[in-house]
């Protein structure tokens, strides 16, 4: 099974051994390292720490925290404010967090140390894949990355995602020549921020390289579902591109154009190689029949991406997807050891020295919780995480919930099972019960002249569509005038508007997002919900309207119930300016 590591493997494979059998001492030092470092910080001088930085002291003293709790400093650093508030080292930027608080993006701080810290797991990744496949090196990586657009904070910090922050970065555009690295993709696509002109770019290459790609990826499994969907509306004009060796007047990034001179060529045969695929009537395996010698996806399909995962096999063919590492914007967590097992068994081992960890028992009902260490987490439990970081979070609660699934050596391995209270989810957007219930609210002031109004609803995040989109499922009670189309558009652009910046940027910037839809089903339907739950055993008494439906024979009842549909006309209204 293993392929034969180079010795640089080996050294990368020892000190994941060394981290992970030492995980608690490791921890501690780490603890000890941030507090020492941040023990003259604003924030952590409030607490009376002292010199102290040992765990005991410090769980006594500090905090479990949220963002809405540090979101005043926040406030004052990206102001401008250069004095040491939660870190001792200067705040660079910004990262920007896909979660959001009162419908913007959070602000998390990163120092330039935690570059360095975050190239590390990265350079772990390959060494690990290399025990499960052979020959990675000897061959091309097809990985669609793209950038967001960026902003500055009123104090001038940069403020964008985390990996827009990492691609800009000398440690991406100038990094090593690495045989394991080698992607398709030009860096001058990549950090394009014009998505269609980025996407058309790098598929080009993709293509001009078909045979030497071994591994075909992105971020997020909608990613790869995108670029795929991308292909089926665009291969006639790739393949024109190639036919002629000339580049679409469309794409007219100047350093594309530049850096694509280079690799043009007229090439006849490949470009009826793609009409003939991709005029197939089915597209079943096109990336096993236009890549012939991938071996996997590199993809997230844990969480709210697992929903692609019938797609991914579909357009490949079944081939393994592969997620290599559990990541965000707060801190970087660990990696996948077993990298080619099944998305279900997905299991992430934390790394001791990327932050100070802990776990909150995810138990709703209970509200006397103990934080539990690390080393401590028992098997088959669940836990909400918590960081403790350099860049100056102190017992910050995340919000992602995992369960323990082993250990590897002394460090536990967990499964991702949610982001706490998301409800719909189809790229990197986030929205919770609270958020759509407003949006629902909202609407339905347009349909108040009509004597009408919203009896019930519950949504979908519908990912069959290529991008996916919401659907909300809404009960009328209408007035004599009833409801007219136009109406109805307006209350699905109204439902968007009100949505957060996350979800209004990938629809109307990014289109990673689709249109939402109302679909407006008989009366009577929410009865035959609760029926339905009932025979299945769910209380009367205790019987709520699910918000959000997943089980496929409730929406199946739902949609044999569809009076008419909807869509969003337009995208909603989405600027960088964001409010600080």
């Amino acid at each position: 099974m293993a392929a034969n590591s180079t010795s640089n493997d080996a050294k990368a494979l020892e000190f994941i051994e060394e981290m992970t059998r030492n995980a608690d001492s490791v921890q501690e030092n780490v603890l000890a390292q941030i507090l020492t470092q941040n023990a003259h910080t604003e924030y952590l001088s409030g607490f009376n720490l002292g010199a102290a930085t040992d765990r005991h002291t410090f769980k006594s003293k500090i905090p479990m925290i949220t963002y809405e709790d540090i979101q005043p400093l926040i406030q004052r650093i990206a102001n401008g404010d250069r004095s040491p508030i939660l870190s001792a080292h200067p705040v660079t930027e910004f990262l920007t967090s896909s979660g959001t608080s009162a419908g913007e993006r959070k602000l998390m701080p990163t120092i330039k140390e935690e570059l360095d810290r975050r190239q590390l797991l990265y350079s772990l990744l390959m060494p690990v894949m290399n025990q499960y496949v052979n020959g990675l090196d000897k061959g091309k990586a097809l990985y669609f990355y793209f950038i967001k657009s960026e902003t500055k904070t009123p104090g001038g910090l940069l403020a964008r995602p985390v990996l827009t922050s990492y691609y800009k970065s000398s440690h991406f555009k100038t990094r090593p020549y690495d045989p394991f690295n080698v992607y398709t993709s030009p860096n001058e696509a990549i950090l394009c921020e014009d998505s269609s002109q980025s996407m058309y770019t790098q598929m080009l290459c993709g293509l001009y390289d078909r045979e030497q790609v071994l591994r075909v990826g992105a971020v997020f499994a909608s990613g790869l579902s995108r670029a795929i969907r991308f292909l089926q509306l665009n291969w006639k004009l790739l393949a024109h591109d190639i036919r002629t060796g000339s580049l679409n007047p469309t794409v007219t990034d100047i350093s594309i154009r530049d850096c694509m001179a280079r690799v043009m060529r007229p090439d006849p045969d490949l470009a009826d190689f793609i009409a003939r695929e991709c005029e197939k009537e089915s597209w079943e395996g096109i990336i096993t029949r236009i890549w012939p010698n991938t071996k996997y996806l590199d993809v997230i399909v844990t969480g709210a991406m697992a929903q692609y995962i019938p797609t991914l096999d579909y357009y490949s063919g079944g081939l393994p997807k592969a997620c290599t590492m559990y990541a965000s914007s707060e801190c970087y967590f660990g990696l996948n050891l077993k990298p080619m097992c099944k998305p279900s068994e997905v299991s992430y081992t934390i790394m001791p020295n990327m932050g100070y960890f802990e776990f909150l028992p995810h138990q709703p009902s209970s509200t006397h919780r103990e934080l539990v260490e690390l080393a401590d987490v028992e098997l088959g439990k669940e836990y909400e995480l918590v960081v403790t970081t350099y860049a100056g979070l102190y017992r910050y609660r995340v919000g992602d919930i995992l369960r323990v699934t082993g250990f590897h050596n002394s460090a536990p391995q967990f499964q991702f099972v949610k982001r706490k209270n998301v409800l719909l989810s189809i790229d990197s957007d986030k929205t919770d019960e609270a958020e759509l219930q407003a949006a629902v609210e909202n609407a339905s002031e347009l349909l108040k002249p009509l004597k009408t109004t919203v009896v019930e609803y519950t949504s979908y995040a519908d990912t069959k569509t290529v991008p996916g989109h919401y659907v909300i499922y809404w009960e009328l009670l209408v007035g004599k005038s009833g409801y007219s189309e136009e109406v109805m558009e307006q209350c699905c652009l109204a439902m968007e508007e009100s949505l957060n910046s996350v979800y209004r940027q990938g629809r109307a910037v990014d289109k990673s997002i689709g249109a939402l839809e109302i679909r407006v089903v008989k009366n009577g339907t929410f009865e035959e919900l609760m029926d339905y739950a009932i025979s299945r055993g769910a209380s009367i008494n205790q019987y709520k309207v699910p918000r959000c439906v997943t089980f496929a024979p409730i929406t199946e009842l739902l949609d044999s119930r569809i009076i008419s549909t909807h869509f969003s006309p337009s995208p909603p209204h989405w600027t960088p300016d964001r409010r600080f």
